[in-house]
């Protein structure tokens, strides 16, 4: 019988971490089984909890529900999941618990979760990482201009010492632990915080004999292995080496119990290393308009603003040094009068959906869906429509994404620091041919950074772009509003690539080498 390992996920999210280990099966057993997922943010529990009852009820019954597959077309409003299956609806409300870490309450349910899950498994793992606001040097420049703002008193720098606690009490066979690349150079009370973390991992279990040696992921010729890290920055895991079309670079910290860490030695899995695009991703999804955010919004009004748009950089770019962005402005507008606006929401699945053998499209599309789910655009100033615009055409014709230089006066936001360097990616398009920058949950406020790479659809990503870019599965419903779903999808691990790392882990804890992830 191959092993099992119950997981402890904490800071847990929407569940992209956990649904990587979790989907890791072999031979039809699941090697890794979530016993306690811990997210206190309640859109993004409900996410966990849905996720944790499907789960569930595929292993009780070897499909999904019915009435899943209807809600998730849209044909039926969320049913009570405790009629659709009781008991797999007590048990993923077991798992997944909205709780704050650090509080006596949560404290008391981890515990009991670790010795049900000793008692159920042949050994544990603890993944997951503390929120990374504090350790971001986006959230870091944003803290110091709060009135009054002290370090040392944010609990967000403290957060990890609750993972270091859970680690102490589970003591694991291995732990995951991911943050931002901010990790590294963010500092409180004058010193390191990686550095505080480090102390905390290296000295953890001295008394207990089960001390952990810290291992950073390693990818070569097209396998990734654990190796011993010579400076921080080997723990940075570059998503984009893993199949994931996606530029995220994130700090992964493995830890091996020192009793098991001579099975890691050599354990190494081949993994889905070819260099993946947005067009991989997103291409093939139904195409739509943005809205008018401000105004008449309808069908015409659009087409009507982005065609004015399009004639009217034309014209700015009419000059032969700049015949190739004329020429596909004056194209767009032309398809504009020709043809019919896109529709704002279109949950048609595309055309071969689920019969791809390729690695990325047969992991993110299933089967048994009837419609693409969460696939609707947001709605947009008419002086963003034009911006929109020229980004989309501009990185087309030049292969790369404008500066705010690049754009002609006549877009310019009336932003007192357009020009000085400060935001001067704020409007980024995404590029069909090229790996996506990092989804973040920025993606909630605007989508200036997160432009579709059509100037035909001349618009911000869907929650569910955004989702495929995330390599999350089709058939995972992010729950809340759309403001709360996108949060949802930019603060989560790629799915795709947890599951690599998962088989990685599975590799050295039990000795099998050369499996595919």
């Amino acid at each position: 019988m191959p092993s099992s390992f119950g997981i402890v996920d904490l800071f847990a999210g929407p569940g992209g971490l956990g649904e990587g280990f979790a989907s890791l099966r072999e031979s039809g057993h699941a090697t890794f089984r979530i016993g306690i997922s811990v997210e206190k943010e309640a859109s993004a529990h409900r996410t966990l909890t849905l996720r944790a009852f499907l789960r569930e009820y595929q292993a009780r019954h070897g499909i999904l529900p019915e009435q899943f597959i209807d809600f998730h077309a849209g044909l039926l409003p969320e049913p009570d999941w405790s009629a659709v299956d009781a008991k797999a609806w007590r048990l993923a409300t077991h798992e997944a618990r909205a709780l704050e870490l650090g509080t006596p309450a949560a404290a008391r349910a981890i515990d009991a979760a670790i010795k049900k899950l000793r008692d159920d498994n042949d050994d544990t793992i603890l993944i997951g990482g503390p929120p990374c606001q504090a350790y971001s040097l986006v959230g870091r420049a944003r803290s110091k201009g709060k009135v009054g703002y002290v370090p040392e008193d944010d609990e967000r720098h403290y957060l990890f010492r609750e993972y270091i606690r859970v680690l102490d009490r589970l003591r694991p066979a291995a732990f995951v632990m991911e943050n931002v690349k901010g990790m590294l150079s963010s500092t409180v009370e004058s010193r390191l915080v990686f550095e505080m973390l480090m102390e905390d991992l290296s000295s953890l279990g001295k008394r207990r004999g089960h001390q952990y040696e810290l291992r950073a992921i390693r990818v070569e010729g097209g396998k990734a292995k654990l190796q011993e890290a010579a400076q921080p920055s080997d723990f940075i895991v570059r998503a984009e080496e893993f199949g994931v079309p996606q530029r995220r670079h994130r700090v992964i910290i493995v830890g091996i119990r020192s009793d098991l860490v001579s099975r890691a030695a050599c354990a190494e899995v081949v993994i889905s290393g070819a260099a993946r695009t947005v067009r991989d991703a997103i291409e093939a999804m139904p195409a739509l308009r943005s809205g008018i955010s401000r105004g008449r919004d309808d069908a015409s009004a659009w087409r009507q603003e982005v065609t004015k748009a399009a004639k009217q950089l034309a014209a700015i770019f009419r000059g032969k040094r700049d015949g190739h962005l004329r020429d596909r402005f004056l194209s767009v507008a032309q398809q504009m009068a020709c043809g019919s606006a896109h529709l704002r929401s279109n949950s048609c699945l595309p055309d071969g959906y689920a019969t791809s053998a390729d690695a990325l499209l047969y992991w993110i599309e299933r089967p048994d869906l009837r419609a693409i789910a969460q696939h609707e655009t947001r709605g947009h100033m008419v002086s963003d429509l034009g911006r929109y615009l020229f980004a989309a055409v501009f990185g087309d014709v030049r292969g790369y994404s404008p500066k705010a230089g690049d754009f002609p006066p006549a877009l310019s936001p009336d932003h007192r620091n357009w020009h000085s360097g400060v935001f001067n990616d704020r409007f980024r398009v995404q590029l069909f041919d090229e790996a996506s920058t990092t989804v973040t949950s920025h993606i909630s406020k605007d989508g200036h950074y997160f432009i579709h790479p059509d100037p035909i659809q001349c618009r911000s990503l869907t929650v569910r772009e955004a989702a495929r870019l995330q390599t999350f599965p089709d058939d995972y419903l992010f729950l809340g509003n759309r403001t709360q779903q996108y949060v949802q999808v930019g603060n989560a691990v790629p799915p795709f690539l947890a599951r690599q790392i998962a088989a990685l882990i599975r590799a050295s804890l039990t000795g099998d080498d050369h499996r595919k992830a």
